[in-house]
């Protein structure tokens, strides 16, 4: 029967000791590659806008994510407020940009992963957690105390320091990064990231490396692995060919890629011509092609 693997950690006592690492590096935030160095135990906000304790937005299962994830009972996604990448066309703007949300206790953070968990959902998925890791395990033991038994989900933007990731060896069973760019001039003009795709290549390797293809049981859930997200965006902008040329080639044909179509302007996208419109079904259906041109055999449907 699968166990998720921050159980045995839990048990030898290796979750406090990072617990007590990733808290460090609040002190002078060095969480994620915008290093901003700031005192965040002093609930000073770096380029996140997050401070000492953790930000929420809305929790509650969700269906409208991966059918591994889904399941049949949803997943359980607390959706974090803030983020440290900034997208200027976010489609959840009024989250990341405009912070939505309330604080809440590491102790009140623990009670909604039991809550979702009690509700039946299939995992506890972290939307948006880079600029909280330290929150997350700091709230991890108290919920494992209180019988949390369920795999934890990474649903991040990609944007991810390596040295981060490998603190969390262990803790999260399930990487879910999005790859949104593969030219570094896109990314600096969309979300003032020059370095993201370098960025979010070296984290997705680290990513894969720690929990491998994604692994479904005979249920149709993921229990562990690597799911990768591919926004389609309007004119060729996302790059769409090098990333899929990335994952095949650098990471696995075998990877499990969604490839979405839900594309549309939000935030401050309008300001930017070569992004203010949908995507046309012609585009989408290219990107599907490209895909498999570039020989990834494992598409979300």
């Amino acid at each position: 029967m699968f166990q998720p693997s921050y159980i045995n950690l839990y048990r030898m006592g290796k979750l406090q000791e990072k617990v007590e690492k990733a808290r460090g590096l609040l002190k002078e935030c060095r969480i994620c590659p915008r290093w901003c160095k700031v005192n965040r135990l002093e609930n000073r906000p770096g380029v996140c806008k997050a401070g000492k304790l953790p930000k929420v937005s809305s929790y509650n299962p969700h269906f409208g994510e991966e059918s591994p994830l889904t399941g049949v009972h949803g997943s359980g996604t607390i959706f974090i407020t803030s983020c440290n990448l900034g997208c200027v066309f976010c489609q959840n703007y009024d989250i990341s940009h405009l912070g939505k949300g309330y604080e809440v206790s590491f102790e009140r953070l623990a009670q909604m992963m039991i809550e979702l968990q009690n509700m039946g959902c299939h995992n506890i998925n972290f939307v948006t957690p880079t600029h909280v890791v330290p929150q997350i395990l700091e709230a991890l033991p108290i919920a494992i105390s209180e019988g949390l038994n369920v795999p934890l989900v990474y649903n991040t933007g990609g944007y991810d320091l390596v040295e981060t990731l490998q603190l969390m060896e262990g803790v999260f069973d399930i990487y879910m990064p999005d790859f949104k760019f593969s030219d570094d001039e896109v990314a600096a003009r969309l979300c003032k990231a020059r370095d993201y795709p370098q960025v979010a290549m070296e984290a997705i390797k680290e990513m894969h490396r720690q929990v491998g293809d994604l692994m479904i049981n005979e249920q149709g859930v993921a229990e562990k692995g690597l799911i990768v997200r591919h926004l389609v965006m309007p004119n060729g902008v996302a790059g769409t060919r090098k990333v899929m040329q990335f994952l095949a080639q650098e990471i696995s044909p075998n990877t499990y890629v969604n490839i979405m179509d839900q594309y549309h302007p939000c935030g401050h996208a309008r300001k930017y011509p070569e992004i203010n419109r949908r995507i046309s079904r012609e585009e989408f259906e290219e990107a599907i092609q490209i895909a498999h041109e570039e020989g990834i055999a494992r598409l979300a449907n």
